[in-house]
This record gives structure tokens, C-alpha cells and sequence, in this order.
């Protein structure tokens, strides 16, 4: 018989001393706790953990090491009506393993009733089909690792698919395709580098499972927006998913990032988990603590509040929910040395009750955190449920994927009448979101694309969804993508409308680098990658959603570096400030001009009709000091856009704004014909393309 000693209950989870290993589990309906160990031919042994502290049941195995697999079962009450869901027949993954070895293998037995009779408890064994947790050992080498701790107004984030960037690059060895490996190939990180990319932002990295509809339906859940384990790195993604190799891959992928200066930003999923609704299966949590980790309807608890339309929200109203979540960010943060997060549906956090608080325990807990607090914080800053839409409302230590960007900025492009003001909103920083509350623009993360909705080539090509490829007969997706053609549907050889496709991308692309805030570019859309009209690639694990990196359209490439160099040379593009305007007689850091070169007044604003405009940007007018208390002197810019179907002749402002002109971008010009042109003098004219945007720096004598 194996020898157990009482071990500690604390910390949570599988934790090795290199003699021994402590086995920590929370769970208090549990009336008996068995921890399950597995040896190489699957079969188990099981140790009842005697000990329980706090309901903290906890044991000591001396010889356990790393490599050792594991599992739970827990005894206790099963009353579904009461949110009780204890079966001791099914095996349960640990919420804090640092690792997960195998994969799901759907069968009835997952599940903790009958199929054919939902109100009788399941008592197949379902140990056969689960996967298993693995002791981890937490050494490495991370050498001189140092996070590179960029400010965030000089951050471009790129937001990435570890599978989805790698799997289809012809440098990448095939055995590292698809891997954490392969992303810190250095290939792929010449790539981010030569786009000036200072952040990754991965797709869900949790270990995650598909759900069952979708494996039926020979799909499987591609994004990972399914987690079943905080603490451990998706299997699937390492070149190795055996044993806890996992782990130092992905600490290997860490350190050769920061070693390029690039940040790793994780997108967590925190809102709910893997098990779906009432009629999911049974794999950890629910099998442990139903009611202590999930939010339960209080007319019956059968059911689940869900405010993220998955069948589940997280309860982010219990302490050991939230003592999981804030566990699983330190843990990510100090052993794996990540740089920040991006929190899925993040609205749902901030639930108490009902409504969304942006003073629930969960942002009081980040606040005070001296470890979480310290790095990057991005909420998507919206959930499924009533009121969930809260996109400026997070607290100030928090910036947000700013989706009102996203959409004013795609309404002007595509043409949308009265959509000026917004527009020029949303290309100074959003103070409008974010002033009131003490914020920068910093706070607003910024985005014309990202992973949810078209590609950048499928936004100018597709003014609908076509998502027959996932099975649900185009049901599923959004149907507001505030997308356009640009004439045709879809694949076209009409090479009028291909020139103005790839007029429309640059000119996303350009007010996207030119807007104050954070930029965030989906990854391959400076390729010209397609999903062929798919807006919802969520189960797309294929040529859909990977970079097709031999068949990349590589015309936008030097285009995107271009201005990612611009940028990062000109702080007057990335301001720690908002503009103040200023007044008419003094320096103005802003100035917004017509067509005809005349200021701006009230019925120029909000004529239905305005779709251009001239943005004077004052380099000799930044409000904010320099690192160490110097002025910030830049160069001046005009911005000139025309919105507008039909070419228009800009006029340019006064001397009192600058002698000479050079183009520094023309969206509508040929790409070799993008350097600057011939200098434009005060008062003098210049003719922009339908939909267009000139960029022109003021030239010093």
C-alpha cells in the first residue's frame, strides 16, 4: 500500500519538492475525495485523501515525481436540483494542474446522467475516455529573461493563432508547425519584427477541449474559447504534449520572444469553462464543487446562468472561484513569465450580482495584486448577457478592445452618412470613453479586424457572412459587419474593383497607425489572408483559418512596415495625452480644417453628408514630457481624407501652419509611386482619390 502523509493545503494543485509531491484539492460538498494516479498502461490506483483543512482535502505521496498522471474523484451529494453534481464514477481534471496529458475521447460515460434517461445518475467509469492531469516539474533555465516592459503607447500588438501562424511556414521544421516551437522560430519572429510588432497577442493558450456537437460533426473547437485547466498550457500546441514537455516548450517560446523585446499577452477565458450548460459533460469543476464554481439559477439549481451565450458563467461571486483565477494569473505571470492578458468577455467578471459593477470583488482583487496589477490588462469589454455592452465603463488600470472604434471606423470607410464625428473620435483616442474616468488614450485599444469577424481582405471583399463551412447553414456568425465589396461578392477578376479593395485595406490600415491609442493587427492581414467570407472560423482547424504563407499576398507588407516605422518615429502619433485643442491665438495641438482649408465649424460637423476632412497635427505642441522630463519636439502632419465616392481637390491651410508639404502616404498611389512627391505649398491644391488618404509632413527650411 502506498505510503501517504498529511501533506499541506496549500498550495493547490499538484506541487513537487523533489522528493515527494503534495496533492491539494478544494471542494466543499465533497464527503470523500480519492486522488487516482495512473501508471504508463492507464491502469490507476487510488489514495483517499484523508486530510481536509478549510475543505481543502490534501495529501503527501513521497516518490511521486513529475511525469506522474493523475486525476480525482469525488464523493458527495448528487441532487442537480439543489446544484449538487458529485459522481464518484466519473474521473475529474484538477482546476490547478499545470498540465494536461491526452485528449478527450467523447463517449456517454463523460456525461453524469443517461442519455436515454437525463434524471438517472451515469455510473460508467469514464476514466477510459478523459484525459490526465501530469506533475510538472517547475525548473527552468530562463538564463537572463528580462520582460521587455513596453510602454503602452509604444505597443503594437498582433494578434495570433499559435497553430493558425505557423502551421503553412515554409522555414518552420514540419515537426514544430502548429507549436509554440515553431512561434518562436526565427523566422517567425524576423516576421514580427520587420512589422515593428512589440506584443503577441495568443488565442487562447488554456488547455481547452472541443465540444462534443462539434466533434460530431467532424469540426472540432479551433479558437479554444473551451478552457478546462487555468493553469496548463494546451497540449496540442507543443511538439511534445507528453509527460508536462509542454510547459517547457511554451517557457522556451517565452524567453526567445523576450529575448526579440516582444511581450506575450495571453487571451483568458475566464467567463466560463469547457463543461457547457445542464447537459454537458462532467470533467472537473462541476464534478467537484457544481455550486462553488458556477453561477446557478436561485429558482432552480439545475440550471446555469449564462452571460456568455457557451452554457456556463464562471462564479466570480465565490472565493475559490476567484482565488482560481487570481492564483492561475500570478502562476502565468511569475513560473511562466507572461507579459499580460486579454480577458474574454470580460463583462461577465464584473457580474455580482446581475448587473455589471465595475467594482466586483474580481477588479478590487486585480487593483491591490502586486503581481497582476503590474502588467497588461485588456478587457474585452462586453458579455451575451443584459447590459453586458460596456465598452469605456472598466476601471482605470484596465485599457479595452475599443469596439466602437472598430465600427465607427468601418461605417466611415464603407461610406455610412453622418459617421464624421465619430470617426474623429475614434482617430484622437476616444477621450470621449475615456477622459472622464482619469484615462489616457492608451485605454483604447485599437482594431479594424481581429480574429471574431472578417479578415481585413474579406472586410473590402464580402458584404455578407459565408459560413456553410461550419455546418450550421450560415446561421451562425454576425450579421453586423459593416463590410463592403466594394462592387462584387466575393473572388473577383474586375481589376477596377481590385484597385479599389486595395485602396480600402491601406486606408484601414493607415488610420489604424495614425490613430492615437494602442494598434492592434490581426495576424496575416498585412498577407492579405482570406477566410473566404467566413466570419465565425471558431471550428475551422484548416486552410480557412491558417496563413497561407506560400500563397501570401505580399503587396500590403512593405505598406504595414512603412507605417509601423512612421509611428514608432512620431511620438506626435502616439501621444500618452489627449489633444487639448488649444486657442485660436496660441499653439493648438489639433486643428481640424475642411476640404477648403478652413476650420471646422458646427454645420460642417454635422452635415449628414461630410466625408473628408484635413487633421493639422502639431508637433511642436505635445502637451506631455519625455521620459526624463525633456519637451517632445516632432515633426507636423496633415492629415487629408476623402471618404467620398468621387475624387475632391484639397486645399491647403495657411502659412501659419507650415511653407512646404511633402506626401509621406498616399493610399490611392501605386506602390511604387508611394515616396514623397513634389512639395505643396500654403493655399495650394492637391487632389485626393475617392476613397483615400494622403499623409503630409510639414518640411523644415
Amino acid at each position: 500500500m502506498r505510503e501517504l502523509w498529511p501533506g499541506a493545503s496549500y498550495p493547490l494543485g499538484a506541487t513537487w519538492d523533489g522528493a515527494g509531491t503534495n496533492f491539494s484539492l478544494f471542494s466543499e460538498v465533497a464527503e470523500r475525495v480519492e486522488l487516482c494516479l495512473f501508471d504508463d498502461d492507464g491502469r490507476e490506483e487510488r489514495v483517499e485523501l484523508t486530510e481536509v483543512d478549510g475543505f481543502v482535502w490534501h495529501g503527501y505521496l513521497p516518490g511521486v515525481s513529475p511525469g506522474q498522471r493523475y486525476g480525482y474523484r469525488v464523493h458527495g451529494p448528487y441532487r442537480p436540483a439543489e446544484g449538487h453534481r458529485c459522481n464518484p464514477a466519473k474521473l475529474l481534471l484538477d482546476p490547478y494542474a499545470k498540465a494536461v496529458e491526452g485528449e478527450i475521447r467523447w463517449n456517454e460515460a463523460l456525461f453524469s446522467y443517461r442519455f436515454a434517461e437525463p434524471r438517472r445518475a451515469n455510473t460508467a467509469d469514464s476514466a477510459p475516455y478523459m484525459p490526465k492531469n501530469v506533475v510538472v516539474n517547475p525548473f527552468f533555465d530562463w538564463g537572463n529573461d528580462r520582460a521587455p516592459r513596453t510602454p503602452y503607447h509604444e505597443t503594437l500588438i498582433y494578434e495570433a493563432h499559435v497553430r493558425g501562424l505557423t502551421m503553412r511556414h515554409p522555414k518552420v521544421p514540419p515537426a514544430q508547425r502548429g507549436t509554440y516551437a515553431g512561434l518562436a522560430h526565427p523566422a517567425i519572429i524576423e516576421h514580427l519584427l520587420s512589422l515593428g510588432v512589440t506584443a503577441v497577442e495568443l488565442m487562447p493558450v488554456h488547455q481547452f477541449v472541443p465540444e462534443h456537437a462539434l466533434v460530431a460533426r467532424g469540426l472540432t473547437n479551433y479558437w479554444g474559447y473551451n478552457t478546462i485547466a487555468y493553469l496548463a498550457p494546451h497540449n496540442a500546441y507543443a511538439a511534445s504534449g507528453q509527460r508536462g514537455e509542454q510547459v517547457l516548450e511554451f517557457k522556451a517560446m517565452v524567453r526567445a520572444l523576450h529575448e526579440a523585446g516582444i511581450e506575450v499577452i495571453l487571451d483568458v477565458v475566464y467567463n466560463h469553462t469547457a463543461e457547457g450548460d445542464h447537459m454537458g459533460p462532467t470533467l472537473g469543476f462541476r464534478g467537484i464543487d457544481n455550486s462553488a464554481y458556477y453561477r446557478l439559477l436561485d429558482e432552480d439549481r439545475r440550471y446555469y446562468l449564462d452571460y456568455t451565450g457557451c452554457g456556463n458563467s464562471l462564479n466570480v461571486r465565490s472565493p475559490h472561484a476567484l482565488q482560481l483565477i487570481m492564483d492561475s494569473l500570478r502562476y502565468w505571470v511569475l513560473e511562466m513569465h507572461v507579459d499580460g492578458f486579454r480577458f474574454d468577455l470580460a463583462s461577465a467578471l464584473a457580474r455580482e450580482l446581475h448587473d455589471v459593477d465595475r467594482l466586483s470583488a474580481f477588479f478590487d482583487l486585480v487593483q491591490q495584486d502586486p503581481v497582476v496589477s503590474q502588467v497588461k490588462l485588456i478587457a474585452e469589454p462586453w458579455d451575451v448577457g443584459e447590459g453586458g455592452y460596456q465598452v469605456g465603463n472598466f476601471p482605470p488600470l484596465w485599457t479595452e478592445w475599443n469596439g466602437q472604434y472598430r465600427d465607427s471606423v468601418r461605417d466611415f470607410w464603407r461610406g455610412a452618412p453622418s459617421t464624421l464625428p465619430d470617426f474623429a473620435s475614434r482617430l484622437t483616442g476616444s477621450s470621449d470613453l475615456y477622459a472622464t474616468s482619469g484615462r489616457r488614450p492608451v485605454a483604447s485599444i485599437n482594431f479594424a479586424t481581429c480574429h471574431d469577424g472578417f479578415t481585413l481582405a474579406d472586410l473590402v471583399s464580402y458584404d455578407h457572412k459565408h459560413n456553410e463551412a461550419n455546418g450550421e447553414d450560415n446561421r451562425d456568425g454576425t450579421d453586423d459587419n459593416r463590410s463592403w465589396n466594394c462592387g462584387v461578392e466575393g473572388p473577383t477578376d474586375d481589376a477596377a474593383v481590385l484597385e479599389l479593395r486595395a485602396r480600402q485595406r491601406r486606408n484601414f490600415l493607415a488610420t489604424l497607425f495614425l490613430s492615437q491609442g494602442v494598434p492592434m493587427l490581426l495576424a496575416g492581414d498585412e498577407l492579405g489572408r482570406t477566410q473566404h467570407g467566413n466570419n465565425n472560423a471558431y471550428c475551422q482547424d484548416n486552410e480557412i483559418s491558417w496563413i497561407d504563407w506560400p500563397g501570401a499576398k505580399t503587396e500590403d507588407l512593405e505598406f504595414v512596415r512603412a507605417l509601423a516605422r512612421l509611428r514608432r518615429e512620431h511620438p506626435v502619433f502616439r501621444r500618452r495625452r489627449f489633444f487639448l485643442g488649444g486657442d485660436p491665438g496660441g499653439p493648438r495641438d489639433i486643428v481640424w480644417l475642411t476640404p477648403s482649408g478652413a476650420e471646422m465649424d458646427s454645420h460642417d460637423w454635422h452635415t449628414p453628408y461630410a466625408k473628408s476632412i484635413t487633421v493639422y497635427v502639431n508637433g511642436d505642441a505635445i502637451s506631455e514630457p519625455g521620459p526624463r522630463g525633456e519637451r517632445i519636439r516632432d515633426d507636423s502632419f496633415l492629415i487629408l481624407i476623402n471618404a467620398h465616392h468621387e475624387d475632391l481637390v484639397f486645399t491647403l491651410p495657411g502659412p501659419e501652419y507650415g511653407l512646404s508639404w511633402e506626401t509621406v502616404i498616399d493610399t490611392a498611389a501605386e506602390p511604387t509611386r508611394r515616396g514623397p512627391g513634389e512639395p505643396c505649398r500654403p493655399r495650394g491644391e492637391t487632389t485626393l482619390r475617392a476613397r483615400s488618404l494622403k499623409l503630409l509632413r510639414r518640411r523644415t527650411p
